[in-house]
């Protein structure tokens, strides 16, 4: 497969980038890897991956292995933010952990699927100029 080379924020990416070539660790905190990951994740919902790097800046879990968590609001979570009072219960019915990125990006999925990108409304004014919504 010949890399696609996309471009967000003025960065150069390639993808696609396989969870099982990387560490949790490595993939979730390195920035660049991360976004080839969610882009690739998020190939049939590109609005998903703008998402991500609005509320995260493609960032999972923080250099030291901690939770990559909110600056206004510490119950979101994760590279999509997903907040853990409200969907906890949801999540754990359809056994999701969102702690971990799989789990993460695939309650996000679940939401953009039942919500659209109502979830992410708050960071619009970031993604909303690059793509249109659900």
């Amino acid at each position: 497969m010949i890399p696609l080379i996309l471009l967000l924020a003025g960065a150069a990416f390639t993808a696609p980038v396989a969870l099982a070539d990387h560490s949790e660790l490595e993939l979730s905190s390195n920035p660049e890897t991360l976004g080839a990951y969610v882009r690739q994740y998020f190939d049939d919902a590109p609005v998903m991956a703008h998402i991500e790097w609005c509320e995260s800046r493609y960032r999972h879990l923080n250099p030291d292995g901690s939770i990559f968590r909110g600056e206004k609001v510490k119950e979101d979570i994760g590279g999509m933010q997903i907040n853990t009072y409200y969907p906890q219960e949801t999540a754990d019915k359809l056994e999701i952990d969102l702690y971990s990125l799989e789990g993460n990006l695939e309650y996000a999925r679940y939401l953009y699927e039942k919500q659209g990108t109502q979830p992410w409304s708050s960071s619009k004014k970031c993604w909303g100029q690059v793509v249109q919504s659900k």
